[in-house]
């Protein structure tokens, strides 16, 4: 995962401007004034700028150091009382390793030969041109009077800062040059902590805190008298690209406002799942995936494309012209590490074709109230993990509870690998069924159908995405005889019901069927009673469905118990007989119009 983490940072880097290389003696920071002067170190004026990023020397801990001719007004212009003197010896002191550079000298005449002139009226106009405090925050950069470039910028500089710290790291690790782990090249390791991964989840106090992901920081971790992260030979390279890679992949993204005007990042490498968790993502070549957004926003028309495309001759015949990749991290965080919880590489296309199996495997016929027909649905990955999440008593999705990002992390792996979910999945929607007053969702029942069907694949019985006909399990039909029995109820006392036999019976006769169904069918038998007195036409249809559906199952002959998949194709077969009676319009007055959880 690092190796392939350190190569997305190479092509960020070779994608970026020649000021924004990557090495681990340079950083990104940001410009927030220039101070211009001449060449003989009079200065000209400050110019202040709308925060401009730009390469400098890196400086990972700043207590106690100066930066290379960018740093703030204590430092450059030894602005800010008795504190700002000590910064300001230590920029000064810093200015001295790089005297013998020509571009410096206007900025050595700036602070020594032409002082007056130079350092001296700046710091003058500084609060002249700055009154207010909070003006004066940011870092100050030098250029020159009609160059287009800052001092810093020259190339000149820059080799010499990579010089300098190339010589420290000589001094410094002159016994730990190994060959790195990673890239194999005979480099030197970073002995410190790596630069920190920002934005991973959970927050703390409403903020991301930054941590590592590669950390030896107790004596308890190092071993061959090696330090810290000289345990893990990873080169200075290849450290800060991985860092890169990864930090873009957790940040990158426009930003949006939402229905309320907020402001948000809409991530294009990341997924969040729940308040720990999220998801990264990427190719090898980092080129743009439109199919790993049908996850989140499927669009019925390009889902069939996508399968069309996979299951033809076409795709095939492609398969061995598309060397690239497919890589995904699952990624959490805890006090100050990174805990990584899934990693995924497959190739591009191995990873369209899961996709398109994905789909194939969720889809399940949904009631249209507008169109008054059925159609094909595809749920969102969220809203499967989504329906599996507790409830708090105001009817509120109870954040606390880590089953979303649970089961989130193992439907993206499921749909990313074309495998099966872990049955205690199915266990957590059932009881978010028995216990939700919403009951078999269309989300609840494509998740079903997903994981009932994984972990039958070569069976007999598969599970489509509407009503099962022919050869059907007990535990499907049973399913179907109580949506009939609840559409009896409905049929027969309206829909003021104040607790229907699904809110008093329907956990009875999913665990225990054959106590369950015997007090059903007994009352099942009175609702009949007054059904055909008031609605005799819709009694004889009723009834007639009822003993088809009956029609080889005794009553003696109804299992003691089902077993947990069973359970779950109880659950399909009462909602395809409630999906299909929903599309009749002699049956639909019969079928409870549940809420739709999804606008929930």
């Amino acid at each position: 995962m690092i190796k392939e983490l350190s190569e997305l940072g190479k092509i960020l880097r070779d994608k970026m401007s020649e000021n924004e290389r990557i090495h681990i003696a340079l950083k990104q920071e940001i410009i927030s004034f220039d101070l211009v002067i001449h060449d003989d170190g009079r200065f000209e004026r400050f110019q202040p700028i709308d925060k401009v990023r730009t390469t400098c020397e890196a400086v990972t801990a700043k207590k106690g150091k100066a930066r290379l001719l960018l740093d703030r007004a204590e430092e450059v212009l030894c602005y800010g009382g008795n504190k700002a003197q000590k910064k300001h010896e230590l920029f000064i002191e810093k200015l001295k390793l790089y005297s013998d550079l020509r571009e410096l000298e206007p900025v050595l005449k700036f602070y020594k030969s032409n002082k007056e002139n130079g350092f001296d009226k700046a710091r003058q106009r500084f609060e002249i041109d700055f009154p207010k405090e909070k003006d004066r925050k940011g870092n100050i950069a030098f250029r020159l009077f009609n160059a287009e470039r800052r001092i810093h910028e020259e190339e000149a500089v820059y080799q010499k800062v990579i010089e300098i710290d190339t010589v420290s790291q000589d001094k410094s690790m002159s016994k730990f040059r190994s060959p790195c782990s990673v890239c194999g090249g005979t480099a030197y390791a970073i002995p410190e902590i790596h630069e920190k991964i920002k934005t991973v989840p959970p927050v703390d106090d409403g903020k991301y805190a930054a941590r590592s992901i590669v950390s030896y920081n107790d004596n308890a971790y190092e071993s061959y008298e090696l330090r810290r992260n000289l345990n893990s030979l990873i080169c200075a390279s290849c450290a800060k690209n991985y860092v890169e890679g990864l930090n873009w992949l957790l940040s990158a993204g426009p930003r949006v406002k939402n229905k309320k005007g907020k402001e948000y990042i809409a991530y294009t490498n990341r997924k969040n799942f729940g308040s720990d968790t999220a998801m990264v993502f990427w190719t090898r070549k980092n080129e743009r995936l439109d199919e790993i957004d049908y996850l989140e926003a499927p669009n019925p028309a390009d889902v069939a494309r996508l399968i069309e495309s996979v299951f033809s001759g076409t795709e095939r015949d492609s398969r061995d012209l598309e060397p690239d990749q497919f890589y995904s991290c699952t990624l959490s965080g805890s006090a100050a590490r990174i805990s990584v919880r899934d990693w995924i590489e497959t190739s591009l296309f191995d990873f369209r074709k899961s996709i398109a199996n994905w789909f194939q495997d969720i889809s399940i016929a949904e009631y249209d109230a507008d169109l008054k027909n059925t159609k094909t649905h595809y749920p969102r990955l969220y809203d499967l993990a989504r329906s599996c999440q507790r409830k708090n008593n105001d009817g509120r999705y109870d954040k606390d509870d880590a089953s979303l990002a649970r089961v989130a992390t193992y439907l993206w792996n499921a749909a990313l690998k074309n495998i099966a979910p872990p049955l205690w999945i199915l266990t957590k929607v059932l009881q978010r069924a028995r216990l939700d007053k919403y009951g078999i969702t269309t989300e609840r029942a494509a998740l079903i159908k997903l994981i009932l069907n994984r972990h039958n694949r070569g069976g007999d019985f598969v599970i489509t995405e509407k009503i099962e006909q022919g050869d059907r399990p007990v535990a499907y039909v049973c399913g179907q005889i109580f949506a009939v029995l609840e559409s009896v109820q409905r049929a027969a006392l309206g829909k003021n019901v104040n607790a229907g036999i699904r809110e008093r019976y329907f956990t009875f006769a999913l665990t225990t069927p054959s106590p369950a169904f015997g007090r059903l069918f007994n009352l099942s038998s009175k609702h009949f009673t007054k059904l055909k007195t008031e609605k005799p036409g819709l009694a004889v249809v009723l009834d007639k469905k009822l003993q088809e559906l009956c029609k080889g199952i005794k009553i003696e002959e109804f299992p003691s118990t089902f077993t947990l998949e069973e359970q779950g194709q109880f659950a399909i077969g009462y909602y395809h007989q409630k999906s299909n009676w929903k599309n009749d319009p002699k049956l639909k007055e019969t079928v409870e119009e549940d809420e739709n959880e999804r606008n929930d």
